[in-house]
């Protein structure tokens, strides 16, 4: 029932952000990009797929197709040659926003038969799925990344 759920919910957010020419898997990127630099910050590709609980090759391909549309820069980091910096751009901020606005209204319509997002249902719906999302991090082959319980 959760792939189930998943993939409907993941259908509707891509519907949601395709007038903003992204998908449900770059906005989970490009908003995590965007909650580490807003202090300054230039996370390399590793920093930010550990923050975003995210494969590496699959951020590298991510961050590519964001950096193609314009959203992100990538920069050669002077202390490790193997690795980018990143930055979100002014335009991929503006991405952020807009999608961040789609995605609360989205919530909120998806959880409303609990009662909305704020209800003790779906604290509860919260609660429960993140003792699942702790146990598969514990699977053996799977590493837990930085920032998540």
């Amino acid at each position: 029932m959760i792939w189930h759920l998943t993939m409907k919910w993941r259908a509707a957010l891509d519907r949601e952000l395709a007038p903003l020419g992204i998908t449900s898997a770059q906005y989970s990127v490009l908003a995590s990009l965007y909650g580490l630099t807003r202090g300054g910050g230039r996370p390399s590709q590793r920093e930010l797929a550990d923050f975003s609980g995210l494969e590496a090759m699959y951020v590298s391909k991510l961050v590519r197709a964001l950096e193609r549309a314009g959203l992100v820069e990538r920069a050669p980091n002077p202390a490790d040659t193997r690795a980018v910096r990143l930055q979100v751009t002014e335009q991929g901020a503006q991405v952020v926003a807009a999608a961040r606005a789609k995605v609360v209204q989205l919530e909120e319509e998806r959880l409303a038969p609990l009662g909305g997002p704020a209800s003790p249902r779906s604290a509860a719906l919260r609660e429960a799925l993140g003792v699942l999302l702790s146990h598969a991090m514990a699977t053996p082959g799977e590493r837990p990344p930085a920032g998540h319980h």
